[in-house]
């Protein structure tokens, strides 16, 4: 059984529209192509939604930590009814509680694969901007940090991110050595200090996609989950992991990403290794984020994210394989 939980919050990305995002995927057919694949699945509907009229950076940031807690106890009431929760976002912050609340299920067996063109995994010290939506990683991880760079926002990007750390993460935080990145190309400096501190999985880019395509790719990924032992994933998947020609409908675009076919092809994979015996890896929950119809063509992208979950779910070209 899949449940849809919508997360129409997008506070913390430097773009507003993603808020949008749930109805939009809704609206292009997600809960048909799910059915026409076989797979159970109910609407939960949203969490409660947050004025979009906060001008100010202290109560967009304030407004963020009721959401991720709302969210986080949804995905863990969701998982332990047995569940797999799919978050619609919203913004790409929402992962803090998203995958918090998988963190309260599953624990230290839980490990997440990251589809973003960005890695996320500043903290408020080394974040160029600010913004939370670049932090989700490192805020999972329970990563300390000195005060933010800027001056006006280290009082309360700090104060939110002890409180982050403290209400909203479980105590059981994300190991990095089982979280994994697939389509980066828009990397700080400082998260590449990061994940080489905490030593982290692996971070294939898309000059790993361009020299070992997609397949050479996605088996570096299964060598990953087998090696430090991954047997319950969260996959966050955030469509400006696409190229922007076709994923049109994104805040966050960064020319060069996945085409359309090897952005399906690894969903394709994925789905091959759950339902390989020989691989103890189960999908546990999944985030679609980034989706902002403000941004986007006649509701391309929208499409694509329900086209890319039907790939994730068993659907082929050839035919759904049940």
């Amino acid at each position: 059984m899949v449940h849809l939980i919508g997360a129409p919050f997008d506070l913390c990305s430097p773009t507003l529209g993603s808020r949008l995002g749930p109805i939009a995927v809704r609206m292009s057919g997600l809960g048909n192509a799910l059915t026409r694949l076989g797979v159970a699945w109910e609407d939960r509907g949203d969490i409660a939604e947050v004025d979009a009229d906060i001008p100010d950076y202290q109560g967009r940031v304030e407004a963020a930590i009721p959401v991720y807690r709302d969210l986080r106890d949804r995905v863990a009431q969701s998982m332990k009814g047995g569940a797999v929760p799919m978050v619609i976002g919203g913004d790409h912050s929402l992962a803090i509680g998203s995958i918090s609340g998988a963190l309260k299920v599953h624990g230290s067996e839980l490990g997440v694969l990251w589809i973003d063109a960005h890695m996320d995994l500043n903290t408020p010290d080394t974040s160029p901007s600010g913004n939370i939506h670049g932090m989700p990683l490192a805020a999972l991880a329970g990563m300390s940090t000195g005060p933010a760079k800027n001056p006006e926002q280290a009082p309360i990007l700090n104060a939110a991110w002890k409180e982050i750390l403290s209400d909203i993460v479980p105590a059981t935080r994300l190991d990095l050595t089982k979280t994994a990145w697939v389509g980066l190309r828009d990397v700080d400096p400082g998260e590449v200090a990061n994940w080489k501190k905490m030593n982290a999985g692996p971070a294939l880019t898309m000059q790993d996609v361009d020299r070992d395509r997609i397949s050479g790719v996605m088996e570096a990924i299964d060598e990953w989950a087998h090696r430090v032992g991954v047997s319950k994933l969260w996959i966050s998947f955030d469509v400006d992991s696409l190229d922007p020609f076709f994923a049109p409908g994104t805040g966050t675009k960064v020319r060069g990403g996945l085409t359309y076919r090897e952005g399906h092809l690894i969903a394709e994979l994925l789905c091959e290794m759950f339902r390989d015996s020989g691989r103890p890896m189960t999908l546990v929950g999944l985030d679609v984020v980034e989706v902002n119809p403000l941004t986007d063509q006649a509701g391309e992208t929208a499409r694509m994210a329900n086209e890319w979950v039907a790939s994730l779910f068993g659907n082929t070209i050839m035919g759904a394989q049940i």
